[in-house]
């Protein structure tokens, strides 16, 4: 009787323990990067998102500039002419230098797909030790009201990350996920998505990078 009163709590413990080991062996393998490609120095991830079958983006690069011209440019909502083509209205809504940005934006979607709009809060912290400096975007509720013939983007995240290298180089990292919404097949948007951080860290690069002497 007293071993078999004890054998059932083990048993259960030892289940808990076995679920818990697959539950992070399954959490750490979808968060691990998967390299891609490598375009112009900049070099290309993706990897599994938790609990949707769409993929989240990595890019990383290293350019020669200085902290404030790639301040102006990353991160900067104010100057997004650069950001994408497709964009066609911009609205900041609230705005505190090196501290916190409030926007919205609408992106024109080809036809017959509905255009998308976000509505997002990006915060940035500084180390002040290291100088590295981090931009953390996330969906923002219940601020601009949600118009019948858009489709609201609401599950998104990006995150801009600069650190200070030796002899003037910069690293940039830029990771993100978003999820359009609507009609859209998962292996078309896995298939498409490498572009955007590759698209816009050109970008950067061409705008931030100073010559060498």
């Amino acid at each position: 009787m007293y071993k078999i009163f004890l054998d059932k709590p083990y048993r259960t413990l030892r289940t808990i323990i076995i679920s818990v080991i697959f539950f992070l062996t399954t959490y750490l393998n979808a968060q691990s990067w998967e390299f891609i490609k490598e375009r112009d120095g900049i070099k290309i991830f993706t990897r599994k998102e938790a609990g949707s079958p769409l993929k989240s983006f990595k890019g990383v690069m290293e350019v020669y500039s200085t902290m404030e011209m790639i301040g102006t440019i990353v991160g900067n909502v104010k100057n997004f002419d650069w950001w994408d083509d497709d964009i066609r209205e911009l609205q900041v809504i609230s705005h505190e230098e090196n501290v916190r940005t409030q926007y919205y934006l609408i992106y024109d979607v080809p036809w017959p797909l509905q255009d998308r709009d976000l509505c997002a809060d990006a915060k940035v912290t500084i180390d002040s030790v290291t100088g590295k400096k981090t931009i953390f975007a996330t969906p923002l509720f219940d601020i601009i009201p949600e118009e019948p013939d858009i489709i609201r983007i609401k599950n998104y995240w990006q995150r801009w990350t600069i650190e200070p290298l030796p002899n003037g180089m910069k690293r940039l990292t830029l990771e993100g996920f978003v999820d359009p919404g609507g009609i859209v097949p998962a292996w078309l948007y896995n298939m498409v998505i490498t572009d955007t951080p590759l698209n816009l860290m050109r970008e950067v690069k061409k705008r931030v990078e100073l010559p060498r002497d």
